[in-house]
């Protein structure tokens, strides 16, 4: 006659445990099968949040940049490409404007401003010098000529406006007084709201510009506009790199400031890069 197992232990053959204890109707753990349980448990956990890893794409870390139109597309954007490369995962924004972003509060890492060479605020980037530009079409015309200062008398001056408020005079004003021709009459003068339009018209033949050194030096370097006499003249304002506080503990803030001083030197002196 045999005997029914109800209420006795059931060992596992190879653990040497009982791992559960049938009751009425239905198996309960013991406490050496809870334990096993809950170790088994984890492990599955464990399985399934690692797969669920490898196909959630990887957390991409987003950098904000504000700077202005002109250094934006003469400048950045023709080197930023070398950022992507070199730093894959960090997605990039540029805002490219004359308004002056507050930085935490709009949502900026970093910001590039165009400041007078005393400032304090930021890290210096590269300062400015300022050269009279044409289109190689309208030197190579020689009518009217364009071989000194003076004969800007009889072209069209292109420049840009300036912000209210900060009683900075226009362009040419300050580059022809410096020049010793204050009271110099073009042809016409054609004012711009920012530099991107005063480079478009330059390069078109539509006038002489006076070009942003280093701005301008890539389109110097490919012979799309040409300096008619050259004469540099160095203004009070630079470009400086200005770092969100908070944000400077991020990696990627930290890299595209080691990145934008790197091209800086390059741009300044060429034979580093």
């Amino acid at each position: 006659m045999k005997l029914r197992n109800r209420g006795i232990s059931h060992n596992d053959a190879k653990l040497g445990v009982a791992l559960f204890r049938r009751g009425h109707r239905r198996l309960e753990l013991t406490d050496d099968g809870r334990h096993l349980a809950s170790a088994v448990a984890a492990a599955i956990a464990g399985i399934v949040e690692a797969v669920e890893a490898l196909r959630a794409p990887r957390r991409r870390q987003v950098l904000a940049v504000t700077t202005t139109p002109g250094l934006a597309s003469l400048w950045l954007i023709p080197r930023l490409s070398d950022f992507v490369a070199t730093h894959p995962g960090i997605d990039v924004r540029i805002d490219a404007t004359l308004t002056a972003r507050a930085m935490a509060a709009d949502g900026f890492d970093l910001a590039i401003r165009y400041l007078t060479v005393d400032n304090t605020a930021g890290q210096p980037l590269f300062p400015e010098s300022v050269l009279p530009l044409c289109a190689p079409a309208l030197l190579a015309r020689g009518r009217p000529p364009l071989k000194t200062a003076a004969d800007l008398h009889a072209h069209t001056l292109l420049q840009m406006e300036v912000a209210p408020g900060t009683g900075m005079p226009l362009e040419w004003e300050s580059w022809l007084s410096a020049h010793g021709l204050p009271e110099l009459q073009p042809r016409s003068v054609v004012t711009f709201s920012s530099y991107n339009e005063v480079i478009a018209a330059v390069l078109e033949g539509q006038g002489v510009a006076l070009g942003r050194r280093p701005l301008i030096d890539g389109l110097l370097r490919q012979r799309k506009l040409v300096a008619p006499f050259g004469d540099i003249k160095q203004t009070a304002k630079a470009y400086f790199v200005v770092t969100d506080a908070a944000s400077r503990a991020r990696p990627a803030v930290r890299a595209m400031e080691e990145w934008l001083h790197i091209q800086a030197r390059r741009t300044t002196t060429p034979e580093a890069a």
